[in-house]
């Protein structure tokens, strides 16, 4: 638990979400909200009660006001988040009702598209334990895939842990292009979340045992398999945790809980087993739940995290 200072700094795209729960039509209202990776898991860790920050790019417009105060409003700092008085907020649909057209996406050109290595000293100045990113950036524009480069060059910043998710999202890049660089991206982090899935289609690794031979250097790999459970590499140490049975009401949103409870974990000083534990309770509240961010502290998360304590990564 947090004494002084910020224990994870979260960087990346949000965007304002429009839904409904009928399919999209002349006359449908719209529900606004927000919805990104990495300030999901900045709230949850604010939530399981970590000082996290979120450094971004939003537009100097209502949508942009409205993502940037409700980040603030789970008690994440924001004052990392650049206003840009020339490049719109990103946007997305949920259209998901029966008959609808599903996710759509308008984030091209986007205020967070122009986030670049310019604003790594944004990240370092937070002197946070964890850094956490994702595989959604670097596909953003090349300058934002410059910044992610240089987050997780190890030559850089404070000796903070270099977390990634590899979070793979096929409507923003074939996998034949995303693969080569979300793996050399992987192969830089301390802490790498990837789903067993994601990773054979972007590596053509079936089980866990073959993403770890593709990452042997990563010094903590997570493989979560969906409704089977995630396996922890450690050194040579492998820890399996398999998944709590959990009515799904909505998916959006659980692999960025898992990765919350995962590093509140490490920042705890949990052992693996207990981290894994931890990612799925906090995985399966946002699962039963409709919306992108962790509501509500799952039952278990107290016993899971016992009274101990200690630096991230011990």
């Amino acid at each position: 638990m947090t004494t002084s200072g910020i224990d994870a700094v979260c960087v990346g795209e949000t965007m304002a979400v429009l839904t409904s729960p009928e399919a999209l039509a002349a006359g449908t209202r719209l529900q606004v909200g927000t919805g990104g990776a990495e300030s999901n898991v900045a709230v949850a860790l604010s939530r399981l009660g970590h000082a996290s920050a979120w450094v971004s790019r939003v537009g100097d417009d209502p949508f942009g006001r409205i993502v940037t105060d409700a980040v603030a409003r789970w008690g994440v700092d924001v004052r990392g988040v650049v206003v840009d008085p020339e490049r719109p907020t990103g946007l997305y649909v949920k259209d998901t009702a029966p008959g609808g057209a599903g996710v759509l996406y308008y984030r091209a050109g986007s205020a967070a598209s122009e986030l670049s290595a310019a604003d790594a000293d944004r990240v370092w100045s937070r002197g946070a334990r964890i850094v956490h990113l994702s595989g959604i950036t670097p596909a953003l524009s090349a300058r934002a895939s410059a910044l992610v480069e240089h987050l997780l060059d190890r030559r850089t910043g404070n000796g903070a842990l270099r977390s990634f998710d590899v979070n793979h999202r096929p409507a923003l890049w074939a996998p034949r292009v995303a693969a080569p660089v979300l793996l050399d991206l992987a192969r830089r982090a301390d802490v790498v979340f990837v789903g067993r899935d994601e990773a054979e289609r972007l590596w053509g690794t079936p089980t866990a045992e073959d993403v770890r031979a593709v990452l042997p250097e990563v010094r903590v790999l997570v493989v979560k398999d969906a409704e089977h459970g995630a396996t922890c590499f450690e050194g040579d140490v492998e820890v399996f945790a398999p998944s709590p049975e959990v009515e799904v009401v909505e998916a959006v949103g659980a692999g960025d809980a898992f990765a919350a409870g995962f590093l509140s974990g490490m920042l705890d000083g949990l052992p693996a087993e207990r981290r894994l534990r931890l990612g799925h309770a906090v995985a399966g509240a946002v699962l039963r739940s409709p919306g992108d961010t962790l509501d509500v502290l799952p039952d278990g998360v107290a016993e899971i995290r016992g009274t101990g304590a200690g630096e991230a990564g011990e």
